[in-house]
């Protein structure tokens, strides 16, 4: 039906004459901008992202409905002044028009009183601008005098509570969540959706390519059951190399997808090969993007080609995708599942999912808080409509248990894996040691073997120490063949690091031999999920079985290596201030208890199938095995605390989803270095904030200084690693103490900086400056 005909219908004659004539935006009358939010809901239905007719209606109502309030003399005096500049909202005058414009919503409009309910609702918090019904209670002569001359309707005083009981409604849900995403997109002049038409085209045709090499080439058994079961929340554990990117793909189809990873490493390289191996670049600025804290930064140092393409706007492609625009994403569950806190406005991406697929890759990697907000999260997904699909290498019965308590899954028990022996483990009661690495690569080398050797350890400060042990006792020939890998990095140099393993960490050569080479890469459990890397021999401490079999997915990762002899080495005993029961232990004492048990079955066993290490998870990791445990303990507790939240009563600043108590910083010796380029970044800062400021400047030129300070920003966040929080705190009770350096902060904006702080940093990494006795938390260094 024409636009103008619904709003004729839903409208009285004197009202449609004031938002034809009056503004919302200083270049938009109210109807215009009423009309660009119907006219993306409408691309919305004809995506197939809102099909119920009635959902449609009152969504469409909702946008009718919104932004009527602006019609009031302060507003439309305010948005004449801002023509020449930004005029600031005044409290004593004037009062949000959302509040407003629920005065004008006609329950005589609805068949059905929650149904106008509803719609009031989206109306009246589609901005957080107050607490809205205070001001409703403590302003009623201001909102009479403002709405003096207009045909309105009572609001009832009982109205605060019946917003209440239909607030977490699937409808009013997604009413507001629709709304939300045609006023944002309209407001922005972005489209709200690109449609998925391209995934399965793109999948079949790469399929046809690799059978120009190999007739016999198939989708395999994994990902036949991904495509059978498009329509289906599923469950897949696969083991590492059977293609379980392609099967996830493959199972969100032509639709709106989200493709779930706890690491932001293994985000990058199925981005990657996404972008180049399927889609082929093409249209990519519609069709794929990433979603994680680094996504502007991996932008700019990755798309070389696209940075040269006049009709490509960088800035516009990476904030269209943080708009959920785009219709397959690459993401971190941070990125999306924050919305279980239920803050203000959560409502846009839990509709976005609502009508999405969603892929969620190796969900045992996730410690209990953060599996208690994404089994909420997932359960609410299935509720209004989304599907999930777990893919997995490893699956603890407990976890599988806690997804199928209110949400039904199709599963396959047996599992998907091949007959392969990829490894052959030895495993030793003791810490791990340098010397055992040593005498392995030493013995390799020598025999001209191939010599990739993969170290993962439980801490950061234990692959420190397993690095410097080794640089004093390898040949000085072989220490640039020794690599470190873990978070405590500057962005700039983990980039290199994990572009460098990945290098290094390739199956085959540029003849498709067997790449040999001699190296030796110390990590910690960044390394282990969905990271394609293929060492020839791997030493780890244990942690818990199921990051143990992770780690076992780094070596021999095809299969196609030898495995008669021990490829690899597995060390039991892992320092007890680690463990969960010590006050600032992370790894569950009960998980690695069982864990250790399960490993020492095996210890004289050696060569190990596929199908034997998911009886073993399945035997030990049980429900029953762990219902007293520390970690189903901190997993319930958070999974009630949400359950139980209240919407709106956590902001959306306040959520630290991560659970992790972190602060960007720059260590005082990249600072010392890289002096002269921060201080330069930071000065052009200032000088873009100080033109910004200038009255009457191009709107073109604001866009463009806008994106140059996005940029320069990102230029000075290279020079950044995360810390714990309580060391910024030793730093600053040492300048106290007169023990430390001070520094003095690097100023990105008015209201935001970057401390500096006075630790050491070097070829291992950062690491703290003992200001005290006080010793550092383990927990803090665990990846």
């Amino acid at each position: 039906m024409d636009i103008n005909v619904r709003i004729n219908e839903i409208l009285e004659n004197d009202i449609i004459r004031e938002i034809e004539n009056k503004l919302a935006k200083p270049d938009k009358t109210i109807k215009e901008h009423t009309m660009d939010l119907i006219e993306e809901l409408n691309k919305l239905k004809k995506l197939g992202y809102i099909s119920d007719a009635k959902l449609f209606s009152l969504v469409e109502k909702g946008c009718i409905y919104h932004d009527i309030g602006k019609i009031n003399k302060e507003f439309q005096k305010r948005i004449e002044r801002s023509k020449d500049k930004k005029v600031k909202f005044n409290d004593e005058k004037e009062v949000a028009h959302n509040i407003l414009s629920i005065y004008f919503i006609d329950d005589k409009k609805f068949s059905d009183i929650n149904d106008y309910l509803k719609v009031l609702h989206s109306v009246l918090n589609h901005h957080n601008y107050c607490n809205t019904f205070e001001v409703m209670r403590d302003k009623k002569e201001l909102i009479s005098e403002l709405l003096e001359g207009y045909n309105t309707k009572k609001i009832k005083k009982s109205i605060e509570n019946k917003i209440a009981e239909i607030i977490e409604d699937k409808e009013s849900i997604k009413i507001k969540g629709y709304l939300h995403k045609c006023d944002y997109n309209a407001s922005a002049g972005t489209v709200s959706e690109y449609p998925n038409n391209f995934l399965e085209e793109s999948l079949n045709n790469m399929m046809q390519e690799w059978k120009k090499s190999n007739s016999e080439s198939d989708w395999n058994e994994l990902q036949k059951f991904c495509i059978e079961n498009r329509d289906e929340n599923i469950i897949a554990v696969a083991q590492t190399g059977m293609g379980k990117t392609e099967a996830g793909l493959l199972w969100i189809g032509d639709n709106k997808g989200f493709f779930i990873l706890p690491l932001r490493t293994a985000i990058n390289a199925i981005y990657d090969r996404v972008r180049k191996n399927i889609i082929h670049e093409k249209d990519l600025e519609h069709r794929l993007s990433i979603l994680h804290s680094s996504s502007l930064e991996y932008y700019l140092n990755n798309l070389e080609n696209k940075k040269v393409d006049e009709n490509f706007d960088l800035l516009e492609y990476e904030n269209v995708g943080k708009q959920l625009s785009i219709p397959l994403n690459i993401s971190t569950m941070d990125q999306l599942f924050d919305f279980v806190f239920k803050y203000q406005g959560y409502e846009l991406k839990l509709t976005t999912l609502s009508y999405s697929k969603i892929v969620i890759d190796e969900i045992q990697m996730y410690s209990p808080e953060l599996l208690a907000y994404l089994i909420c999260g997932i359960e609410k997904i299935v509720e209004l409509g989304g599907k999930v699909a777990i893919l997995t290498a490893t699956l603890p019965p407990f976890i599988k248990d806690l997804l199928e308590k209110n949400i039904e899954f199709k599963y396959n028990p047996n599992g998907f894996t091949n007959d392969l022996k990829r490894h052959n483990l030895k495993v030793i009661k003791e810490e791990i040691n340098p010397e055992d690495i040593y005498e392995k690569y030493i013995e390799n080398k020598n025999a001209g073997k191939g010599n990739k050797i993969l170290v993962v350890c439980n801490t950061i400060k234990q692959a420190q120490k397993i690095y410097e042990d080794l640089e004093k006792i390898l040949p000085e020939e072989d220490i640039k063949n020794l690599n470190i890998l873990h978070s405590r990095f500057i962005r700039k140099d983990r980039l290199e690091k994990e572009e460098c393993i990945l290098e290094f960490g390739r199956t085959y050569d540029e003849n498709k031999n067997i790449d040999k080479k001699n190296g030796i890469w110390i990590s910690t459990s960044i390394v282990e999920a969905s990271l394609d890397i293929d060492f020839d021999y791997l030493f780890t401490e244990l942690q818990d079985l199921n990051s143990l079999f992770q780690r076992l997915g780094r070596c021999n990762r095809k299969g196609k290596k030898d495995s008669s002899k021990h490829n690899c080495f597995v060390y039991t005993e892992i320092k007890s201030s680690t463990l969960r029961d010590n006050k600032h232990g992370f790894i569950d004492k009960r998980v690695y208890e069982l864990s250790k048990s399960a490993i020492l079955s095996i210890k004289e066993k050696g060569q190990i199938y596929e199908k034997e290490k998911i009886a073993l998870i399945n035997d030990y990791l049980t429900t029953d095995n762990l219902r007293s445990s520390d970690y189903i303990k901190a997993y319930d507790k958070e999974y009630d605390y949400v359950k139980k939240l209240t919407p709106y009563t956590i902001s959306k600043d306040e959520i630290e989803l991560r659970n992790i108590n972190t602060i960007d910083i720059i260590p005082s010796p990249v600072y010392e270095t890289n002096i002269e380029d921060i201080k330069n970044f930071e000065n052009k800062l200032k000088e873009i904030s100080d033109r910004l400021k200038e009255k009457g400047i191009d709107l073109k030129i604001r866009d463009d200084l806008k994106k140059e300070k996005i940029i320069l920003k990102d230029a000075i966040k290279k020079y950044t690693v995360s810390i714990p929080y309580y060391e910024v705190d030793l730093y600053k009770n040492a300048i106290k103490n007169g023990n430390a350096i001070k520094y003095n902060p690097i100023r990105l904006s008015e209201f935001e900086t970057i401390d500096i702080i006075d630790c050491d940093y070097d070829e291992k990494g950062y690491q703290n400056k003992n200001y005290t006795d006080r010793k550092s938390k383990q927990e803090d260094y665990m990846l």
